[in-house]
């Protein structure tokens, strides 16, 4: 699917290539700021955010947190991204809206079933994160089941599609490599459980409310992957203007991400 959106930010990697061998940029040179490069470019940031992770799945740069973009040997370089690689901001957003939705409608549809086969995927989640197994198969399927539990063939084909474009996706892999702590996945695991509890309650604008702070959590994990004290990395991970305020999160409510040997794609 060759959408607009997704040829841009491959058109925006291709402008960066081009700026790193204009400007002489050599091996292990830190490349502009986020900032700087979308002024370069005259483009939004979500569109540079998304080109510099394909450059770097492409093996072209290395983000390194904290300190900056660097530029790495053309040697090390990888075939470049299939344009239906949709960029994973691009993708969480989309999950944002579509995901949110979908929960508020499956409380007026849920049933019976529908709860206890959700309990055992949480029940599954639980499972994995204690004994450490990076299975993450049971937040999938909890996802699924709430699309499901809306009785509507669509909508369980559109959450279906979005998690196999995530799964899929060498992007979405690249990013969520830099999550170093399980720290989030109780986190994450905390807030399935007040989406289940808001559906067996029935109650829609609350299921609705829950699956966005849920969403907005994934986001500030996400969002801590940059650095936002260092002023000489403003981190290509923080959302855009556009998106910020509907993913915003109290502060609180973000895990701490330490060091540890796990990743996650949830």
């Amino acid at each position: 699917m060759n959408t607009v959106s997704q040829r841009r930010y491959q058109d925006v990697a291709a402008e960066l290539r081009e700026l790193i061998r204009t400007e002489g940029f050599q091996t292990g040179d830190r490349l502009l700021t986020e900032r700087q490069i979308a002024l370069r470019l005259d483009v939004g940031r979500s569109l540079v955010r998304d080109a510099i992770i394909m450059l770097e799945v492409e093996g072209l740069v290395q983000v390194r947190q904290g300190s900056g973009v660097y530029l790495l040997g053309a040697t090390q370089r990888q075939p470049d991204l299939t344009v239906d690689d949709i960029g994973p901001f691009e993708l969480l957003e989309a999950r944002m809206v579509l995901e949110s939705a979908v929960a508020g409608l499956a409380a007026a549809t849920v049933t019976k079933a529908d709860i206890i086969a959700m309990r055992e995927a949480l029940d599954e989640e639980r499972r994995c994160i204690s004994a450490g197994d990076n299975d993450y198969q049971g937040d999938r399927r909890f996802h699924l089941l709430i699309a499901e539990a809306t009785q509507n063939g669509v909508l369980v084909k559109l959450v279906a599609d979005l998690w196999d474009r995530r799964d899929k996706s060498r992007m979405w892999a690249q990013l969520h490599s830099r999550i170093f702590d399980d720290t989030y996945r109780n986190c994450w695991l905390d807030d399935h459980r007040a989406i289940l509890d808001a559906l067996r309650a029935r109650d829609s604008q609350r299921s609705q409310q829950a699956m966005r702070h849920h969403l907005s959590n994934v986001s500030a994990t996400l969002m801590q992957l940059s650095d936002a004290d260092d002023p000489a990395f403003d981190g290509f991970l923080f959302p855009t203007a556009r998106t910020s305020q509907a993913f915003q999160s109290p502060a609180a409510d973000r895990p701490s991400l330490g060091r540890n040997t796990k990743g996650d794609r949830s």
